[in-house]
């Protein structure tokens, strides 16, 4: 099979990014958002990543021109019925994810592959929404989309081996490297990442280094690109702690587990670049 035309569910910070990519390599791709407003405010962000490459010289404006021209959007879910691939990025929420994928089950041709940007949830626990198990998988994409290059894709012990094929087609298609792996929360990438994240928490927390000596140990001694203190105010503080007590649901592991101080900062509202204030201050003086 082939991916032809591409849908999307959600216009956030993610789904606009998959969006985007997607009409930048040639396909015509249909993004859904549950309002008007919403559907405005992710297109328009389309629009100024675009623009922005247009000025850095990356991006011609017969390119943008081409890109738009390749992308519509829609309030109606029905609009993605002739999709051979639905990628849903809807909120981190298993309940809504249900009702979401149990409508497009009823709404799409049999033959349409759906596919899951979580980061977190069970992939397997999803296809059982749908009457078309073997037809879901796991694609998750980084942030910003347009610029990593990596998608982890995720199989169930149910997906038909053809659907991989298509799905990996698709993202060598849209300029992405592909790696595989099982269904197992986090994957690959926050397997690893996460507990490394909670680690340089703990090691402030318990005062053995100062944020900068952490972040700048990390990164000069690694080379990472930035320390893991703002790596976690980037991702979200609270985004951070809801995947770590996911994944200690999943493994009862202590590494996993999220330490108090992240706790307390996302009740106390410090979620990081969002809020303007995490373990860097963001308003006055947001960090390099």
């Amino acid at each position: 099979m082939a991916i032809r035309k591409v849908g999307v569910v959600g216009c956030g910070l993610m789904g606009s990014g998959i969006a985007q990519v997607s009409a930048q390599a040639g396909f015509p791709t249909v993004v859904r958002e549950v309002s008007a407003n919403a559907l405005e405010n992710g297109m328009g962000s389309i629009r100024r990543f675009l623009e922005d490459g247009i000025r850095k010289d990356k991006l011609t404006q017969a390119g943008m021109d081409a890109t738009l021209a390749n992308l519509s959007g829609t309030v109606e879910l029905g609009q993605l019925a002739d999709c051979d691939i639905v990628l849903e990025a809807a909120t981190e929420h298993l309940g809504l994810k249900r009702e979401l994928l149990g409508a497009l089950d009823r709404l799409c041709k049999p033959e349409t592959i759906f596919a899951s940007n979580t980061s977190s949830l069970s992939i397997t626990q999803m296809s059982a929404f749908t009457k078309r198990p073997e037809r879901v998988i796991g694609l998750h994409f980084f942030n910003p989309v347009p610029l990593m290059k990596l998608v982890e894709v995720v199989k169930t012990i149910r997906t038909d081996p053809v659907v991989l094929q298509a799905a990996d087609a698709w993202c060598t298609a849209i300029g992405k490297t592909a790696v595989h792996c099982g269904d197992s929360t986090g994957f690959v990438v926050n397997r690893l990442l996460v507990p490394y994240m909670l680690d340089a928490i703990r090691v402030f927390e318990q005062g053995l280094a100062t944020r900068d000596d952490i972040d700048d140990a990390m990164k000069l001694g690694c080379g990472h690109p930035m320390g893991p203190l703002l790596l976690t105010d980037h991702v979200g503080l609270d985004t951070t702690c809801y995947i770590s007590e996911i994944m200690f649901d999943e493994f009862k592991e202590s590494r996993f587990s999220a330490p108090p101080l992240l706790k307390r900062m996302v009740m106390a509202g410090l979620t990081g670049r969002k809020s303007g204030r995490g373990f860097y201050d963001w308003s006055t003086h947001p960090p390099s």
